[in-house]
């Protein structure tokens, strides 16, 4: 969260007029050109003079902006094809900052970048940091990790963030030395660098921050230990996850447990699925369990999808079900598609149609007729991959009132999968409004196949510490 949200106090002249450079930037730069309509104009900007130039737009920008700015370099988001082949604002300057993206850097660019490390200004360090990381600027990791021994600590602070989105791993020395950097920001930069490196060889320092007085630090050197995926840690790992005050840091512990995937993992994350008063770490111990495929798990994600008082984690448990094909939870699915929230009677469809049953629960086929349409759909999806032919008939029925399209297209395709498609209904679509539904239908009738909507939960927490 950003500081002073509630100040409404108009930013003076000269602040306004920093972030401006910024703001372009931001609508311009992470852009794809698209097809040009005439020859690009000369010279065409190198990735060094764009990294100046953006250093230059960063000074004094707000905080926000800058967070933006730098995590568009950082993801490559360069937009669609659908932009203007020329930028309103006339400028070259996205093409030259495209081509910093593992762009080689040396020389007086790469010393620019370095030196900005240091910076009075913070969004300057943070984009001189990020564009460190995502260029090729493997030259200048020795200077940067000199940096680390720096006197200030916010320049300590930048050069371990470059270093991480470097993985610098020629600079493990200096990184593992500032774990014990007197600035928490410092430690918590260091464990972080240290998880993007990945080398378990570092692992045994990594855990000492487990015990630092700081929650920050604490969650990042968790979160290194699972980047890592270092199974001796994985006690350690479990302790934090128990015993921590922090219910951030016992969340990103439970993530690194299911990072480890150790038998003894999942019985911590067991116990705290059970137990933690947080819903979050709930959550995540339940997300946990299916990524280190926990299949003995599988009760006690049924009791938590029967009775943990947040839907989260209710759907969280669902989907890990359903990604464990833990087939003796049918049951508790099946009970599922009664529960208060759509979300979780749309992913408990969604589970059952994962598992490898012959006969369609009597609950899922009733969910065809479920008030919510984003339940109806994995419903009917489920009942197409399970393939039972007893649920054709209502099936059929459903089909002949669905208003969703989506729906409709999800319900065609399970009377094809079932062989009992009826003619009559299909012929029926024929007439439809909506083009795919038509185009389905045709399709089936000449026994011919998709393409079929697929439901794709995206289960919470979608974690990425």
């Amino acid at each position: 969260m950003l500081k002073n949200q509630h100040n409404h106090t108009k930013p003076a002249k000269g602040q306004a007029m920093l972030a401006i450079p910024l703001l372009l930037l931001l609508t311009t730069a992470f852009t794809s050109p698209g097809p040009r309509l005439a020859p690009p104009p000369t010279p065409t900007p190198s990735a060094g003079a764009a990294a100046r130039e953006l250093l230059v737009a960063a000074r004094g920008a707000a905080p926000a902006l800058c967070v933006l700015a730098a995590n568009g370099i950082r993801n490559g988001g360069w937009g669609s094809t659908f932009d203007p082949p020329v930028a309103i604002v006339g400028s070259l300057l996205p093409e030259g900052l495209r081509r910093l993206h593992r762009a080689p850097l040396a020389g007086d660019d790469a010393r620019a970048l370095v030196t900005s490390l240091g910076a009075a200004d913070a969004c300057e360090r943070h984009v001189a940091a990020t564009l460190l990381g995502c260029a090729d600027a493997r030259s200048v990791a020795e200077d940067v990790g000199r940096r680390v021994a720096s006197a200030a600590a916010l320049e300590r602070t930048a050069a371990l963030a470059a270093l991480g989105l470097m993985e610098a791993r020629t600079q493990t020395g200096p990184i593992a030395r500032a774990l014990k950097d007197d600035s928490a920001d410092v430690r918590a930069n260091a464990a972080w660098a240290l998880g993007r490196i990945g080398e378990r060889a570092t692992a045994a320092a990594v855990r000492g921050v487990l015990a630092d007085r700081e929650p920050v630090v604490r969650a990042a050197g968790a979160v290194a230990l699972g980047r890592m995926e270092d199974k001796d840690s994985t006690a350690v790992i479990a302790g934090v996850l128990e015993k921590d005050e922090s219910p951030e840091v016992r969340r990103v512990a439970a993530w690194a447990l299911g990072q480890v995937k150790a038998r003894t993992a999942a019985e911590a994350l067991t116990r705290a699925l059970a137990r933690d008063a947080s819903d979050e770490v709930r959550e995540m111990a339940a997300w946990a369990l299916a990524e280190s495929s926990a299949r003995d798990a599988a009760d006690a994600l049924a009791t938590a999808l029967a009775k943990d008082k947040s839907p989260e984690v209710r759907e969280t448990a669902a989907w890990a079900l359903g990604d464990l094909d833990a087939r003796n939870a049918v049951p508790a699915l099946s009970a599922a598609l009664s529960d208060s929230e759509p979300r979780v009677r749309a992913t408990a469809a969604w589970a059952l149609g994962q598992m490898r049953i012959d006969k369609a629960p009597a609950a899922l086929v009733a969910a065809l007729k479920d008030a919510d349409h984003e339940v109806r759909m994995p419903a009917a999806w489920a009942l197409s991959e399970i393939g039972d032919p007893q649920a054709a008939p209502a099936v059929a029925e459903a089909l002949r009132s669905e208003t969703n399209d989506e729906v409709r297209r999800a319900e065609i395709r399970t009377l094809v999968q079932s062989g009992h498609a009826s003619d009559g209904v299909l012929r029926g679509l024929v007439e439809s409004k909506d083009a795919k539904t038509r185009e389905l239908a045709v399709r089936a009738l000449a026994g011919r196949s998709g393409p079929w909507p697929w439901p794709w939960p995206q289960p919470r927490p979608r974690p990425s510490p």
